[in-house]
């Protein structure tokens, strides 16, 4: 479902009735009259819709977390706050950026539009820019030659499956975050799809190595072995970037992860 087209409809169409009231019907009616119903329940929508439209398609839009796929950073149900504008000003629906702003850094979580299905949202965590050689291998990750740094500390307690996972410390760029390794999943990457760039990228037993085109990004969940992303499905071009992910501003069960991300 295209939310954002659906608003923009529902914008047009209380806006219409909007200026048609306040323009022409509004004067004619007799002092003190009742509105009628088009105006009750169509016009008087319209600075709502409005506000909402310009907020989410400029400022911030929320976003639910459907998968493991960014545990031990991102649970489950985590009601994440996305900022539209940090990586550029986009025509709404139209999605075409029209004003430069930033590009996603080495660590930022970002939203993207899934690339195989551009309707869809997917969230991960950015691990090569353009240009960068990215190689995972033995799950261990480099880039550009350079061993990205890696500290073990205590094992996440999955309360669900009551499991415990290996749990690291990991540094992309300035971020410090957490990732889960598991010990008995393999290292290989058992089912890549072709994808665009996909011969910039070699297959082993022991992992792959790609190379990222220019104006794409190679992205991965902390969840690493449990994540469908790049790895899978290829590169996450500019033009379906969604925007920076940066709060949680709510989760219905539990209270606490408000506020929390890293």
């Amino acid at each position: 479902m295209n939310f954002a087209l659906i608003l923009f409809l529902l914008l047009v169409a209380t806006g219409v009735l909007w200026c048609a009231d306040r323009l022409y019907f509004r004067k004619r009616r007799e002092p003190g009259a009742k509105e009628p119903l088009w105006v009750e329940y169509g016009a008087s929508f319209f600075p709502v819709i409005l506000l909402v439209f310009l907020l989410r398609s400029f400022l911030v839009e929320p976003f639910k977390i459907p998968s493991g796929s960014m545990i031990p950073t991102l649970l489950v149900g985590d009601f994440i706050a996305v900022n539209k504008f940090a990586y550029g000003i986009r025509l709404p629906v139209l999605d075409k950026k029209i004003i430069e702003i930033g590009s996603p850094q080495r660590g930022d979580v970002i939203v993207f539009r899934y690339p195989p299905d551009p309707s869809l949202d997917y969230i991960k965590r950015v691990v090569g820019l353009p240009g960068d050689h990215i190689v995972y291998r033995n799950k261990r990750l480099t880039i550009n030659g350079v061993p990205v740094p890696l500290r073990r500390i205590e094992d996440y307690f999955d309360s669900e499956r009551l499991y415990y996972t290996p749990r690291y410390l990991e540094r992309l760029g300035e971020v410090e975050h957490m990732i889960l390794i598991e010990d008995d999943a393999p290292a290989f990457v058992t089912h890549a799809m072709e994808f665009p760039g996909r011969e910039n990228c070699q297959y082993n037993s022991e992992g792959f190595a790609c190379f990222v085109p220019e104006g794409h990004y190679f992205v991965m969940g902390d969840n690493r072995d449990n994540s469908q992303d790049s790895r899978i499905w290829g590169f996450v071009p500019d033009e379906n970037l969604v925007g920076k992910a940066f709060f949680i501003w709510f989760n219905f069960s539990d209270v606490k992860r408000i506020g929390r991300f890293q």
